[in-house]
């Protein structure tokens, strides 16, 4: 009969499932330490304290809508292509 001590160098390879409950518990313990954080830059907080540009944006549509139902929405020729001009040359 061969007996085989359990304290020496064997001990690792008896419990194996135990080995592995001990580093599932290790993973859960260190991932209920670190916590979420969330840095919010200046020029967020600055366009926050702004509002939403979406009220003036819905007005002006509004504005343009009614001035193009009404046909009296007149383009600016040289103003469109002076904007074109200076969007193609970025």
């Amino acid at each position: 009969m061969i007996v085989l001590k359990i304290q020496g160098p064997n001990h690792t390879k008896v419990n194996p499932y135990q080995q592995q409950l001990q580093k599932q518990d290790q993973v859960k313990n260190d991932s209920v330490k670190k916590a979420d954080q969330l840095q919010i830059s200046d020029e967020a907080k600055k366009l926050q304290e702004q509002g939403s540009p979406e009220a003036a944006r819905k007005a002006e549509v509004a504005e343009l809508k009614r001035a193009v139902q009404s046909g009296n929405y007149q383009v600016d020729a040289k103003q469109v292509a002076a904007k074109m001009l200076e969007f193609w040359k970025k």
